[in-house]
């Protein structure tokens, strides 16, 4: 490893690496109709029609968010630094037909245009930042006045005695097989990165609005009625997984751009 090698080249070594298994996980894609519109109804609380209006999907991924919000109208640029999921991302939106533009940059710096956006959405983003102040100044600069960051996100890292539990039964089910030693590599390397991040204690949302604040945003509306989305996500995971997901502390922010 060269001594430039820095956390956040690791960060995109790590979520490339995921990329061609992203879609197979529970909250990554959706698996349901149901689903879909939960998603769909959260982000028309938040956000309202798209009726053309351009959104920023920030660490798009394979593209889920963005496509959502394509369904709702708007005008969607999805942006990640992972290569690998952007192909897989645009694969995906030119089987379907969208006219979706997915770009390469850093959600910290961006190189996005000053005041072009109407809506910024991030999903899972934030609990893995680096320097979150810089990111939400960014994303400040981003949006135009009047326009809405939302954010999905939560505490995914205190631990709990049911995430024990899952812990020690993944361990039994998967000992000696070569697919657990393939996760277990990954999870350490899970890990290394999140000793790293400004969260590493758990993002949690009384924390992310303080920051929001700094950087500017006002009206920093907590929503923790998720459980819409959480019980259809449920259905299509092991119950101790259900479960989890249903206790942990989870939340979308909505705040606006003065």
């Amino acid at each position: 490893m060269t001594s430039n090698y820095t956390l956040r080249d690791e960060i995109r070594e790590y979520w490339s690496a995921r990329a061609p298994t992203f879609d197979d996980q529970v909250g990554h894609e959706i698996f349901s109709e149901a689903e879909r519109q939960a998603w769909r109804a959260l982000f028309l609380r938040h956000l309202g029609p798209g009726e053309g209006r351009r959104a920023l999907d920030l660490a798009s991924g394979t593209g889920v968010i963005s496509h959502l919000l394509d369904g709702l109208g708007f005008d969607v640029t999805g942006l990640d630094w992972s290569e690998a999921m952007l192909a897989r991302a645009r694969a995906k939106a030119a089987a379907r037909g969208t006219q979706i533009r997915f770009v390469m940059g850093d959600v910290e710096r961006t190189l996005e245009s000053r005041a072009s956006y109407d809506v910024i959405v991030t999903r899972h983003l934030v609990w893995t930042l680096v320097d979150p102040e810089a990111a939400f100044k960014e994303w400040h600069s981003l949006l135009k006045p009047g326009g809405k960051l939302l954010i999905i996100d939560g505490d995914f890292v205190s631990d709990t005695i049911l995430k024990r539990m899952i812990r020690m039964l993944e361990r039994l089910k998967g000992r000696a097989s070569p697919i657990a030693v393939a996760s277990d590599a990954m999870r350490q390397t899970h890990e290394r990165i999140l000793r790293q991040v400004h969260f590493s204690k758990g993002a949690r949302a009384r924390e992310v609005v303080d920051l929001l604040r700094q950087a500017g945003f006002a009206e920093n509306i907590v929503d923790r009625d998720l459980k819409r989305i959480h019980r259809e996500q449920a259905k299509h995971m092991p119950l101790l997984k259900g479960l989890e997901r249903a206790t942990q502390h989870r939340y979308a922010i909505v705040s606006t751009k003065r």
